[in-house]
């Protein structure tokens, strides 16, 4: 008997390498609007949260009116140059299609916004495994509970058959406000120390190591 029935994703840094890609994008977006040079590793810690949470944590102060000028200047660098960068984790088509083979409904949430995780789906060719998908354009930023709580409604499931899976405590965050059990998987934007402070089923070296650990759950 499986432990879970409805297994949702993080999309950067847990299904696709684009971790790199956003942190780019972002030093470009700030050095154009003439923002303080921040470190790529504060870029690191902010992924995964909305894009207001991500600028006023690199920018203090942040006005409407410069983080517009922001949010202008990311979005022109990732759909012209940034967001084509990046592919999936090796193994990641493999697994999901045998979790959808063994009955699992397959979910993402995520930062992105709808039109950059449209764009990823059908660049990547993963889209097509995925049941449902939130993302910050309908439901809010993480680690609010509204995208799980959105996707177990939209399915009918238990929060105890629900399972996240997420390379940042944001993700694992997220999993504990919406009653849910959450993975960690390393290789993303944060490291083993900060998925550990966070209640979590296991933190894995990648999320190609879900389906042994689902088997024997």
């Amino acid at each position: 008997m499986r432990g879970y029935d409805l297994v949702v994703f993080d999309w950067d840094g847990t299904l696709v390498d684009s971790i790199s890609s956003i942190v780019g994008c972002t030093q470009r977006a700030l050095a154009d609007v003439g923002a303080p040079k921040v470190a790529d590793s504060a870029i690191r810690r902010t992924i995964g949260l909305g894009i207001r949470e991500m600028v006023d944590s690199l920018v203090p102060g942040c006005d409407d009116a410069l983080f517009e000028r922001i949010c202008v200047a990311y979005r022109e660098h990732w759909f012209s140059t940034f967001g084509a960068r990046h592919q999936p984790f090796p193994g990641v088509g493999k697994l999901l299609t045998g979790l959808a083979k063994d009955g699992y409904l397959l979910s993402v949430a995520t930062a992105k916004s709808r039109r950059g995780l449209a764009e990823d789906f059908e660049r990547t060719g993963l889209g097509a495994h995925f049941h449902a998908s939130r993302t910050v354009d309908e439901s809010p930023a993480k680690p609010h509970p509204g995208m799980l709580e959105s996707l177990i409604e939209e399915f009918g499931v238990r929060r105890q058959r629900t399972v996240m899976i997420g390379d940042t405590a944001h993700d694992l965050e997220m999993a504990v406000n919406a009653g849910t059990a959450g993975i960690g998987v390393l290789g993303g934007s944060h490291g083993a120390e900060q998925l550990e402070a966070v209640a979590h089923q296991a933190i894995l070296a990648n999320a190609c190591e879900l389906a042994d650990w689902l088997s024997g759950w």
